[in-house]
């Protein structure tokens, strides 16, 4: 069983329905934010979110959680990125959380 596998598996036995997305080496989405609340997790590669507390850098397993209305941009690594991407309602998360790979 495949690496994205085993980090979908994850998320939906947390109840989430993550879909999948993934960008080009050095691709950027410019400062944004959403009316929910959403969890990254990267399959592969590599992306950093721009958040005002600093940046969040996240590979293969680093799990992002991302509180609605929380301002970000992203840049996207050398490699390219594949990610995980799950959508919950406003409130959910009460903070910017970045969990490492093997801890969530």
């Amino acid at each position: 069983m495949g690496e994205a596998t085993i980090l979908r598996e994850r998320l939906v036995g947390e109840g989430l329905d993550p879909g999948a997305w993934s960008n080009g080496p050095h691709d950027l989405y410019g400062s944004h934010d959403h009316t929910y609340d959403k969890v990254i997790v990267v399959t592969s590669g590599s992306i950093t979110f721009g958040l005002d507390d600093g940046p969040a850098e996240l590979r293969t397993g680093d799990r992002l959680e991302l509180p609605a209305a929380t301002a970000h941009d992203a840049s996207v690594g050398p490699e390219g990125v594949v990610c995980l991407e799950a959508h919950l309602p406003a409130g959910t998360f009460t903070a910017v959380t970045l969990r490492g790979a093997g801890s969530w």
